[in-house]
């Protein structure tokens, strides 16, 4: 809890910072979908389709920050190398990524990069393991409620819309008793309302 007080009291300076040097603000929301992996040394891992809605701002010039806030589903199936057990697990997560980036191009068609830190926190989880699953990994499916990871990719704006892909990696273990680590890639589509 402690590391997210002091992502919102950061992101919360930056914002104020860019605002006061009467930087170009921009909001927005959009929307995608992400093809997300668990990632374990002892299983065979499969990727899970999701998606992803909410809304960003963007603050500054050619340099800006984008904070974003938004709703995504992510997981993961896996299997034992021999298929004799299997199981998948399934999240739905507010995530909180704080962006910096860099615009090439005139104002109504430009290319971006840009990349940053991701605060996630899960809201709820299902998962499905088969039975042999449950009694070789009785504690697999205890995932952590929150991770910190990072985002990295490339954009678009034509007019008011925006498309980014980017990939997603993690830093803290969703599971730290199995090591296991999500990640994804994520295509999405916005629209600039101001």
């Amino acid at each position: 809890m402690k590391t997210m007080k002091k992502y919102l009291l950061s992101a919360t300076l930056l914002i104020a910072v860019c605002i006061s040097a009467k930087a170009q603000f921009s909001l927005g929301i959009k929307g995608g979908v992400n093809y997300s992996t668990i990632d374990n040394s002892n299983l065979k891992s499969s990727s899970v389709a999701g998606y992803e809605v909410g809304a960003f701002a963007r603050l500054g010039g050619g340099i800006y920050l984008q904070p974003e806030l938004y709703l995504s589903s992510s997981g993961g199936q896996f299997n034992s190398s021999d298929n004799t057990f299997n199981g998948n697990v399934h999240f739905t997560n507010l995530n909180v990524p704080l962006l910096l980036g860099i615009k090439f191009g005139p104002k109504n068609l430009n290319l971006r990069i840009m990349g940053g830190p991701i605060y996630t926190s899960v809201l709820s989880q299902s998962n499905n393991f088969s039975q042999n699953f449950n009694a070789a990994y009785n504690d697999f499916g205890k995932y952590s409620n929150s991770t910190l990871g990072y985002q990295a990719g490339a954009g678009i704006d034509i007019g008011a819309i925006t498309a980014d892909l980017r990939y997603e990696g993690n830093l803290t273990d969703i599971n730290p008793n199995y090591g296991q680590r999500q990640n994804l890639w994520a295509l999405s589509v916005g629209f600039k309302i101001l």
